[in-house]
C-alpha cells in the first residue's frame, strides 16, 4: 500500500515484550530510495536515548491504529549499538548495527533489499552474518548514502529548464519500503498545486546545494495529474502519472526480476507486483 511517509512519524512500535517507544524520522537510501531505518524515541523508557530500527524487523503495521510490531526484545533494543543521529551514519557504522541484529547486508544485491525485493525475505541465522562481520567492516567504505527525511525535506527542485518548487514529502510502500515518489510543492511558482516526481525521474541530488535536479520539463509538470493528500493514490492515479510522463511504471521494471533467494537460501517470491 502507498501512504504519505509522514505517517511514519509518531507511530507506536511494540516489541515482542512491551512498546519501546515512538518513530521519529527516518533514513533513506539515495540511490536505491529506499527506508533503511527508523529513528526511535524511546522517551523515558531508556533516558531518552534514540536508536534505529530497520524494516527487516517489522512484522505488521497497523496504520489506524498507529502501531508497528516488530520482532525485537526490549532487551535486544537496550543493548543495540550506540548511532549518533546528529551525525552522517557510516557504512561502517550500519555493519555493526546490523551484525548485532544477524541482519545481511542490503548493499550489494540485485535488488531494492540485496537479494530480495522485500526486507521480510532477508532474514538469516546469525551464525552466517557473524562469521564474516569482522572482514567486512574493515573492508566497507566509510561512505554513505543515508539521508534523513527531515533534511531532505525544503531541498529545492530543478527541472530540465528552471525551477518547480521544493520537496514537501515522501510517498513510501509499506511493504518494500521504497520511496515511490517525492512530493513536490510548487507553490513558489505555480500556486496552489502538489505534484509527485518518482526517483526514476531524478537526474541527481546536489547535497552541498540542497537541491534536487529532474530531468522533466516545467511545462510537462504543470500539466501533470494532481496530488492530493486527501485522496488515496489507486493504480489508476499512478498510470495517469506514468503515461503523462511517457515513462515506464516501477511494477512493470521490478517484475523483470527473476525471483532471488535469500541468504538461507529460502526463495523469495515477491514481484512488488501489486
Amino acid at each position: 500500500m502507498l501512504t504519505n511517509a509522514a505517517n511514519l512519524k509518531g507511530l507506536v512500535i511494540r516489541a515482542t515484550d512491551g512498546e519501546i517507544g515512538t518513530v521519529d524520522q527516518f533514513y533513506f537510501d539515495d540511490e536505491a530510495w529506499a527506508i533503511r531505518y527508523l529513528t526511535l524515541d524511546t522517551g523515558g523508557w531508556l533516558g531518552g536515548r534514540r536508536v534505529l530500527i530497520s524494516p527487516i524487523s517489522v512484522v505488521h503495521t497497523d496504520w489506524q491504529m498507529k502501531r508497528l510490531d516488530v520482532a525485537l526484545t526490549k532487551k535486544q533494543v537496550e543493548n543495540s549499538p550506540n548511532i549518533d543521529i546528529h551525525k552522517p551514519v557510516s557504512r561502517q557504522h550500519e555493519a555493526v548495527y546490523l551484525g548485532y541484529f544477524a541482519y545481511p547486508y542490503y548493499w550489494g544485491g540485485t535488488n531494492m533489499w540485496g537479494p530480495a525485493l522485500y526486507p521480510s525475505g532477508l532474514p538469516i541465522p546469525a551464525t552466517v552474518i557473524n562469521e564474516a562481520l569482522a572482514d567486512r567492516i574493515r573492508k566497507e567504505s566509510t561512505d554513505s548514502h543515508l539521508r534523513s527525511n527531515e533534511a531532505v525535506t525544503g531541498y529545492h527542485i530543478d527541472a530540465a529548464d528552471g525551477e518547480i518548487g521544493h520537496v514537501e514529502g515522501f510517498v513510501m510502500d509499506d511493504q518494500s519500503w521504497a520511496i515511490r515518489y517525492i512530493e513536490v510543492a510548487t507553490r513558489n511558482w505555480w500556486p496552489g498545486k502538489k505534484v509527485l516526481v518518482a526517483p526514476s525521474w531524478i537526474q541527481r541530488v546536489s547535497w552541498m546545494d540542497s537541491k534536487v535536479y529532474v530531468g522533466l520539463s516545467r511545462e510537462a509538470i504543470k500539466e501533470a495529474p494532481e496530488f492530493l493528500e486527501s485522496v488515496p493514490i489507486t493504480r489508476k492515479y499512478e498510470d495517469r502519472l506514468y503515461l503523462h510522463y511517457g515513462q515506464a511504471p516501477y511494477w512493470l521494471r521490478e517484475a523483470e526480476y527473476e525471483p532471488s533467494f535469500s541468504l538461507s537460501g529460502v526463495p523469495v517470491t515477491d514481484t512488488g507486483v501489486r
